[in-house]
């Protein structure tokens, strides 16, 4: 063999059929791991150029930032930007006390319209849904039976009457021969028992021709009271039972009334007004609480507190003109017992709970808010008596609160400074030539979009 052959013959050693050359061994078992270093060298660089590309990115936004935010600095800019804020002036005026229940309308009479005798309904003599008087006929009941019968007892009064006026007279002569002692004073005293019994016999039979005549009255069904009639209950034709088949139902609906409840801890405050004679206006409002129906006054407070509840029943009186309460219907029933005069007054979107208490964001001067502990009185739902902690002309915040804290840099963004405790913001140049709202560095900031909610603008990117 040649001596520059690379085959050398001490090592080599006989080449065995299916046996895999041991470099392409390795080669396989390593090509695995080869490809993952490749991968992760490939996502190492890919992060490099990113934060590369973003770095050159910020660069080249700051300046545009810095400029548009009025030297406030924006995300390398030195300091958070200062939280946009809608503000509330706190106003003088009067706050009504008002007590809210539940309450349902209930007529002062509702009648169910049932026949006191029996017989056949003749007629019907009114339109369902009828508004009717008090007297007005409803119904007719065949009244011939009764007719019939009072002509019987009519006959019998009569006769009885006869024979009551003979025993007078057989009276009176048994007295004149008893003056002569013609006759016994037994046969005297016989004849005055038999005039008695014919007088009670007489008696008997003009309460029956009364008690016909009652019930002749009785086949003209009529309406006992002022009201609107219901849904018929039996038509023409059918046999009523006295007292037993209903005709109609009539409710009163002028004036009417609504029941509702209060807690029993309010009773001591309206029935310190009802004792000094104070009328008391009560509001009715519907299911929702949106629409106010009717307005009446307070008529009485029942004797005693249910036990169950703790609450006590009132019953309001309303006129009802225009029919806007129904009979049953679920009403909100508010009830005006007193008055606070010339009290300050803040928006309840203003007042927040936590550690102090009742809290709000008073403004301290145009750009800065401190934290003011209050102590709050009656509320109508939109405004709240401020008892202390603030006075009229104060200015709080009531939008944007969420990230604000006790010295925290605010401003007052367009639209959004309020004109009063109602809550109703307006815009810090809303008057006729105002200015625009001016950046911290004095000059009008004109070309600065309003905030989002929450004070911070989105950096825009080149």
């Amino acid at each position: 063999m040649n001596e520059s052959s690379p085959i050398r013959t001490d090592t080599a050693r006989a080449y065995q059929p299916g046996e895999a050359p041991a470099r392409d061994v390795r080669t396989r078992r390593f090509r695995p791991i080869r490809w993952l270093v490749i991968l992760a060298l490939l996502a190492g660089a890919g992060a490099i150029g990113h934060r590369w590309y973003e770095a050159r990115t910020d660069k080249g936004a700051e300046p545009a930032t810095a400029h548009r935010a009025g030297g406030r600095g924006g995300r390398h800019g030195g300091g958070d930007m200062a939280q946009a804020v809608g503000i509330a002036t706190v106003t003088t005026g009067d706050m009504p006390v008002v007590l809210q229940g539940l309450g349902t309308v209930t007529p002062l009479a509702t009648v169910t319209v049932k026949s006191q005798i029996s017989g056949y309904l003749m007629a019907v003599k009114f339109r369902e849904g009828q508004t009717v008087k008090a007297g007005d006929e409803l119904a007719l009941i065949d009244s011939r039976p009764y007719e019939a019968l009072l002509a019987q007892y009519q006959g019998q009064l009569a006769r009885d009457q006869a024979l009551l006026q003979n025993s007078k007279l057989d009276l009176q002569r048994y007295q004149t021969l008893n003056r002569q002692d013609s006759i016994s004073k037994q046969n005297v005293d016989t004849q005055a028992a038999l005039v008695k019994q014919n007088e009670g016999t007489v008696a008997a039979d003009q309460a029956l021709v009364d008690q016909q005549k009652l019930n002749i009255a009785y086949t003209h069904i009529t309406s006992p009271v002022d009201g609107r009639v219901g849904l018929r209950q039996v038509d023409q034709g059918n046999y009523v039972s006295a007292a037993s088949t209903a005709i109609v139902v009539v409710t009163q609906l002028h004036p009417i009334s609504v029941i509702f409840t209060l807690p029993e801890d309010d009773v001591a405050r309206v029935m310190r007004q009802v004792r000094a004679g104070a009328k008391l206006a009560v509001r009715a409002y519907d299911r929702g609480d949106a629409h106010q129906i009717a307005v009446g006054s307070l008529d009485t407070v029942d004797n005693q507190i249910d036990t169950t509840t703790g609450t006590v029943k009132l019953r309001a009186l309303f006129d009802n003109a225009d029919e806007e309460l129904f009979p049953n219907q679920f009403v909100n029933a508010k009830l005006t017992v007193d008055t606070v005069r010339g009290a300050a007054l803040v928006s309840n979107s203003g007042l927040l709970q936590g550690t102090p208490g009742t809290y709000v964001y008073l403004m301290d001067g145009d750009s800065k808010v401190t934290v003011r502990p209050v102590k709050t009185g009656e509320t109508d739902g939109t405004n709240t008596v401020v008892i202390s902690g603030l006075k009229p002309g104060d200015r709080v915040v009531v939008d944007g609160t969420d990230r604000l804290k006790d010295g925290a840099e605010v401003r007052i963004t367009d639209g959004a400074q309020a004109a009063g405790a109602t809550g109703a913001v307006t815009g810090a140049g809303d008057k006729p030539g105002g200015k625009p709202a001016a950046g911290p560095d004095g000059t009008a900031d004109t070309a600065r979009p309003a905030a989002p909610e929450g004070g911070r603008r989105r950096r825009q990117q080149p």
